[in-house]
């Protein structure tokens, strides 16, 4: 039997945890590459028309996916954590991918909360799924080891300028759809750090002053990081990177941009539409500001100047 795994959404996090838990079962795994507009084309045609840039991405690695595998994994996540939740898209993702599957099984047993049965629930069914339900539990603790020993994220030395690279793991890594995004800020003179690098404890520190957190896992993160970094003085500014129509990126970018004060920040939204040259001027123009602001010797520039970049993506 071969799995296939789609590389993109939690993948983009979990993909480590997937390959070595299938692994230790004695199950070969086939990754989908990275993305490109083949993928992108099979997933606009696949999926949902209202349906955000990432989760067609998503049924776009899935449509390729199909026929090279016997079942692709694609689970259903209720809730990570007790009392936080996740974006609902992903609630229903084994129905938005069934159509680019096409006919392909689906490994879609549900992640709940650990108060819920947390991934022990979830290794059992995906080890039965594939016929070694009998040996879940080491599985589990591989994928699990996998997991915690990956190399994640970014935390760059040597710059002239350093920046919080704030976003879904699925927008900043992946380099198509982002337009080789932290290639071009290298490129620049600007070194980011992203939230992986920031200690838990950290992040919520900064979250416990806020009167009522976000509910949103992802959400929590992002922004008790932010606001860490940029707290610490180990940033200059941030960079957001969104999906265009992303409802909980339009909140936790509200609530970093008003903690930010007068800190230099920029959303960028991306979207499946062209738009490369604009999204480089707009980085051009915000390492011009950080460049000033060094100059002026200004931690904080003035109130209102923050930039907001609107970028196609492809």
């Amino acid at each position: 039997m071969v799995i296939g795994i789609p590389n993109g959404l939690i993948f983009r996090i979990y993909g480590d945890f997937a390959r070595a838990f299938f692994a230790e079962l004695g199950i070969r795994t086939v990754f989908s590459p990275e993305t490109d507009r083949t993928i992108l084309d099979a997933g606009v045609r696949s999926c949902e028309s209202e349906a955000c840039l990432p989760v067609k991405l998503f049924c776009g690695h899935v449509a390729w996916l199909r026929g090279r595998c016997d079942a692709i994994l694609v689970p259903r996540l209720m809730r990570l954590t007790k009392r936080q939740s996740i974006c609902p898209m992903f609630c229903g993702l084994p129905e938005l991918a069934r159509g680019a599957a096409a006919g392909t099984r689906l490994i879609d047993a549900p992640v709940y909360a650990p108060e819920c049965g947390g991934l022990d629930a979830w290794a059992k069914q995906a080890a039965s799924a594939v016929g070694a339900g009998k040996r879940w539990d080491a599985a589990l603790k591989a994928a699990m080891a996998a997991h915690e020993n990956r190399k994640a994220g970014f935390c760059d030395s040597g710059y002239e300028h350093t920046v919080a690279l704030i976003g879904h793991a699925y927008n900043i890594y992946d380099r198509f759809v982002n337009m080789d995004l932290i290639r071009k800020l290298h490129a620049l003179g600007i070194g980011v750090i992203t939230h992986e690098r920031v200690a838990d404890a950290d992040i919520a520190r900064h979250m416990a002053a806020l009167s009522k957190p976000p509910f949103w896992y992802f959400a929590q993160r992002y922004y008790g990081a932010a606001l860490h970094l940029l707290v610490s003085a180990k940033v200059d500014g941030i960079i957001y990177v969104s999906a265009f129509g992303c409802g909980v990126d339009a909140v936790v970018e509200a609530l970093i941009r008003d903690a930010a004060g007068g800190a230099a920040m920029m959303t960028l939204k991306l979207d499946e539409h062209t738009g490369a040259a604009g999204f480089d001027t707009r980085l051009e123009a915000f390492a011009d500001m950080l460049g000033r602001r060094k100059a002026n010797g200004d931690h904080h520039s003035p109130a209102g100047e923050y930039a907001y970049g609107y970028a196609g993506a492809v």
